[in-house]
């Protein structure tokens, strides 16, 4: 499935396509979830090794990208030639350094893990982290997902306990704290105990506190707020939701389970509020159904579609 995605990523950017083209790629990408999936991967992939262009459906690529874009599509094609293909549907948008981690779980998967200095972190779903620890520093470096960390005592007392993130750098400062990393560009920090010192690769930091929430990019910190109720619900196995739109519950809900989740635009501004036990996204589908004027319409179990009643 991934060999045919990159083989549609090298037809679109060769230079030769046209809107039929783009048009056939859209009613490829719809017919199963798994292709929407491949689809992705390869951008991502394609991304990573050369820049292919972001818009998705763009009819007409400049000529001056159009080599370079075929080149990437076609080192994106060669690597899926090798890549092993096992368990796709459970590990979405990872490149290599995620999937190659210490520490990972599969999409819809929590689970706990004990470091070498006593230190623990919960995994939340599609996560991936390493840990380096040395004579000078404990070192975790955050591939993907979300962690609620609790720092341990250093053994030598003088070590300190950092977090890699791709926006910069946390430092923990006896303290339990989540870090997540989002969509667009940012990482999000949410603070139980403590506190942590937030430095971006570019930019000035700030000490974050207990009780306190963030989001950071290489830039910069953002705005900081109380730490809110939603943010560390997930350690308890809950989607928790106060007046959120059904658009952005869709997306959260999405996190939790192989495939798509998406929100027709006419309800996309439906507010939903309750707490949602993760352990079954079918019964959260069926509460849907039976509480908001919507439609749960399934192509198949991996491509699921809110649409109105």
């Amino acid at each position: 499935m991934l060999r045919e995605a990159a083989q549609w990523l090298v037809r679109l950017h060769s230079g030769q396509a046209q809107p039929a083209d783009w048009q056939a790629l859209e009613r490829w990408r719809a017919q199963d979830a798994a292709h929407e999936m491949a689809w992705q991967r390869a951008e991502r992939l394609s991304r990573t090794f050369g820049s292919v262009p972001a818009p998705l459906g763009m009819p007409v690529l400049a000529t001056a990208r159009r080599g370079a874009n075929r080149r990437a599509a076609l080192r994106v094609l060669a690597w899926v030639g090798t890549a092993p293909t096992a368990a796709f549907l459970g590990w979405r948008h990872l490149p290599w350094q995620e999937w190659t981690a210490a520490h990972r779980t599969a999409v819809g998967e929590q689970r706990s893990v004990v470091l070498a200095d006593g230190s623990r972190v919960m995994l939340n779903t599609a996560t991936a982290l390493d840990a380096a620890f040395s004579p000078q520093e404990r070192l975790v470096r955050l591939r993907a997902g979300e962690v609620l960390i609790t720092t341990g005592a250093d053994a030598g007392g003088h070590r300190s306990f950092r977090v890699e993130t791709p926006q910069g750098w946390l430092r923990a400062l006896g303290t339990r704290f989540a870090v997540r990393l989002g969509d667009a560009g940012e990482a999000r920090v949410g603070v139980a105990e403590g506190a942590v010192e937030i430095t971006p690769h570019q930019g000035t930091g700030r000490v974050l506190r207990a009780g306190e929430q963030c989001s950071f990019t290489q830039d910069g910190v953002q705005a900081v707020a109380a730490l809110s109720e939603q943010a560390l619900a997930w350690t308890q196995g809950v989607l928790y939701a106060d007046g959120m739109r059904l658009s952005d519950f869709a997306s959260e809900l999405s996190r939790y389970r192989p495939g798509v989740v998406r929100c027709d635009p006419q309800v996309a501004g439906l507010r939903i509020s309750g707490a949602f036990q993760l352990q079954d996204t079918e019964y959260i589908l069926a509460m849907l159904r039976e509480t908001l004027p919507v439609q749960v319409v399934m192509r198949t179990r991996y491509w699921v579609t809110l649409v109105p009643a």
